[in-house]
């Protein structure tokens, strides 16, 4: 079955660095745009980035722009999501997922989410 395992989460002192990792079996990873979602508690999930399949084209949310990067590895089937300069605002259950569709950025477009990796900011 499709199965998504995310990676990479901890505590980490605002103004620090995390780097999650994302590995996907069960489906050709290659063939999806690969996206990371986050959730904060009592919060919507957001969308944070997305990864285009050949991994040219790469999308993010305004908060994170600057940041963060997306990059993934299809050889190893795995995306990365590269989290620079964390602030606090950034904690959140940090979820990859995959999508048919082209630099998808709203939850409709994404039809599989991992079961998440806690990223922990503190002041």
């Amino acid at each position: 079955q499709v199965q998504l395992v995310e990676s990479g989460g901890g505590l980490v002192q605002a103004g620090g660095s995390l780097r999650l990792s994302c590995a996907a079996s069960g489906f050709t990873f290659s063939s999806y745009t690969m996206g990371w979602f986050r959730q904060a508690p009592g919060k919507e999930r957001e969308f944070v980035a997305a990864i285009s399949r050949s991994g040219e084209n790469t999308y993010y949310r305004e908060p994170v722009k600057g940041r963060f990067t997306i990059s993934r590895d299809n050889a190893k089937n795995t995306v990365y999501l590269q989290m620079n300069s964390l602030k606090p605002e950034d904690t959140a259950v940090y979820s990859c997922a995959r999508s048919r569709y082209p630099l998808a950025g709203t939850l409709s477009e994404y039809n599989y989410w991992g079961q998440g990796t806690q990223v922990t900011v503190s002041s």
